[in-house]
């Protein structure tokens, strides 16, 4: 019961080049006015627009959306910290890149909604100590 909570259910996107808001509505579950709003909180969000100016989403962007839906309305973030996630985590794999000895992770459905969270919460543990240990410095320096 709990890993359906965790995880995200699989969405089939449709084979096609390019899909309509509606669709993208119909598929992801998400209204076509919360769709319009998120591009204008998001900057990874950016579907085309047509000769008559109608969105025109690519399959990486359904993804995007399927993403940030995850984010906001499963693990809770606000619109600011789904924001900071995803662009910590494209900025991530750049830094890494240039390290041979690791793999690139597999491209599985799960690596679409990000890292491990138990290696998140590692990181962010190792993170908090650093923190505290510095808190604990400045603390000694005001005595």
């Amino acid at each position: 019961m709990a890993t359906a909570a965790t995880r995200p259910q699989p969405v089939e996107i449709p084979n096609k080049l390019y899909f309509r808001i509606g669709d993208v509505s119909r598929i992801t579950g998400i209204k076509s006015y919360v769709l319009r709003y998120w591009e204008t909180e998001f900057n990874q969000l950016s579907p085309k627009k047509s000769g008559t100016n109608q969105r025109l989403y690519r399959r990486k962007d359904v993804e995007m959306v399927l993403e940030i839906k995850h984010l906001l309305y499963e693990k809770r973030f606000t619109i600011e910290g789904a924001r900071t996630f995803l662009h910590q985590r494209k900025s991530s794999p750049r830094s890494t890149a240039s390290t041979p000895s690791t793999p690139p992770p597999p491209a599985t459905q799960s690596s679409l909604f990000g890292p491990d969270p138990v290696q998140m919460a590692a990181r962010a543990t190792e993170k908090m100590a650093g923190v505290k240990a510095e808190l604990k410095a400045i603390l000694e320096l005001l005595r």
